[in-house]
């Protein structure tokens, strides 16, 4: 049994230059919405269509994109997403890569450069 007693929300924290820019993105081209948002502080939490699961977004000067984390987003028509995403000229590392039967995956970036995925299964049934 662990020690921790989780809540049952994540929220993933994501460093942009411009958050007022950002947010406008990340309804348009995403579509998620805003549940708060904190001017003080640079703090913006978004709502994603995952119950339980926000995006926080951080001003900071000079943000440059992450190296770590990358949220990937679970996708019924990869293709369909990404020709979404290209009208809204998002930029993508590289096409669309599959794994036969298992996954097609895409990657793209947000303005600041942040990555995200797009990943469909190609697995019945498996969760």
């Amino acid at each position: 049994m662990s020690s921790i007693e989780y809540a049952g929300d994540v929220t993933l924290a994501i460093q942009v230059s411009d958050i007022d820019k950002s947010i406008q993105w990340y309804q348009d081209v995403l579509g998620l919405s805003v549940l708060y948002k904190v001017d003080e502080i640079g703090w913006c939490e978004m709502a994603t269509k995952t119950k339980g699961l926000q995006i926080g977004l951080s001003q900071v000067e000079g943000a440059k994109g992450s190296a770590g984390c990358v949220p990937t987003f679970g996708i019924v028509d990869i293709g369909a997403a990404r020709s979404f995403l290209e009208s809204k000229d998002v930029r993508f590392d590289g096409p669309t890569t599959e794994m036969e039967g298992l996954v097609k995956l895409a990657t793209f970036f947000d303005p600041d450069g942040n990555p995200f995925m797009l990943a469909q299964s190609l697995q019945s049934g498996l969760c």
